[in-house]
This record gives C-alpha cells, structure tokens and sequence, in this order.
C-alpha cells in the first residue's frame, strides 16, 4: 500500500471535498482519500498510485497543485462544489 500526499488550490468545503473524493476514488488503484480543509491537503492510498494521473484529474476538476492556480481552474471547482453539494 503507498501513501500519496498532495497540495492543492481551491477547497473551500464539503462540497468540494465530496466531489474530490468521489473523483480519485474512481481511479484505479485508489483505495482511501482524505482531506485536511484548512491546510488543502489531500492524502490518498492505494496500490500503484500514479501522481502524474492523480494531479491531473484534480486539475480537470479546478484543485491544481499548490502554485498552478489560474482564474478559471477557480471557477472550474465551484462548479465541481456545486456538484459536490447536491450529491452528498
């Protein structure tokens, strides 16, 4: 089991946590997320873990890694809060 710790932008609730959740959970290998609000980390476990894949799939979702910030990856993740919302 590896353990995978990343820095991200942009979560500002439960919205935006369930909805990064459900996201890497669908990735293979990915067994556990957590995430710590205030410091925006995100911890994930699993078999295999490829960084590279799991980066992007968080930046699709607008929460880039701490640093790759832009205007509209902010505006890409209240949509993906919004949607967190309504499915949890």
């Amino acid at each position: 089991m590896k353990k995978l710790e990343l820095f991200v932008e942009n979560i500002k609730c439960g919205g935006c946590m369930t909805s990064i959740k459900k996201g890497i959970l669908e990735l293979a290998g990915v067994t556990h997320v957590d995430i710590a609000l205030e410091d925006e980390k995100i911890t994930i476990e699993g078999d295999h873990l490829n960084r590279a894949t799991i980066a992007k799939k968080l930046d699709g979702m607008g929460y880039p890694e701490k640093g790759n910030n832009t205007l509209f990856k902010e505006a890409k993740s209240y949509v993906s809060c919004a949607i967190g919302k309504v499915s949890a």
